[in-house]
């Protein structure tokens, strides 16, 4: 009998303050180097309560009115379908705190480049901060993996 399709849903939140940008140093080995906060929904979790609590627990600060702005779509070694929902957020409060997920701090957006950023970083912050692309999609083809903006 063949297993039905899961679906895994996460989420990412481009933080700004000004021309500066929330990074995290992930110290997970799956997925190191700077990338964005955020992290996995909880079951009969809502996607915008999802971002907002991962934001807190791996920064300490509270996100107010993240907007969603595009997604991420792959299929896991599984076969199931995984979603990374992006979001931004200009307005926060709290006090910045490092997290069992890696350190936190600030950066200036024109600087990212010059760090050792987590695989696909940067196309990511191209959904994200272009208005003319709203999905990163991955695909396998000809036994490689493939990537399509949409």
């Amino acid at each position: 009998m063949k297993r039905m399709e899961q679906c895994v849903l996460t989420n990412m939140c481009l933080v700004r303050r000004g021309d500066e940008i929330l990074v995290q140093l992930r110290t997970k080995k799956d997925w190191p180097g700077i990338t964005l906060p955020g992290g996995h929904a909880e079951k009969g979790e809502g996607l915008s309560q999802a971002v907002i609590r991962e934001v807190y627990e791996e920064t300490g600060l509270t996100i107010k009115h993240p907007r969603l702005c595009g997604i991420e779509e792959f299929k896991t070694e599984e076969e199931d379908r995984y979603f990374v929902f992006f979001y931004v957020a200009d307005e926060f409060e709290g006090e910045l705190k490092d997290s069992a997920e890696g350190r936190v701090f600030w950066i200036k957006r024109a600087d990212l480049e010059k760090y050792e950023l987590s695989y696909d970083l940067m196309e990511i912050m191209e959904v994200i901060e272009n208005d003319q692309i709203s999905e990163l999609r991955y695909f396998m083809e000809n036994g490689e993996w493939r990537s399509v903006y949409e």
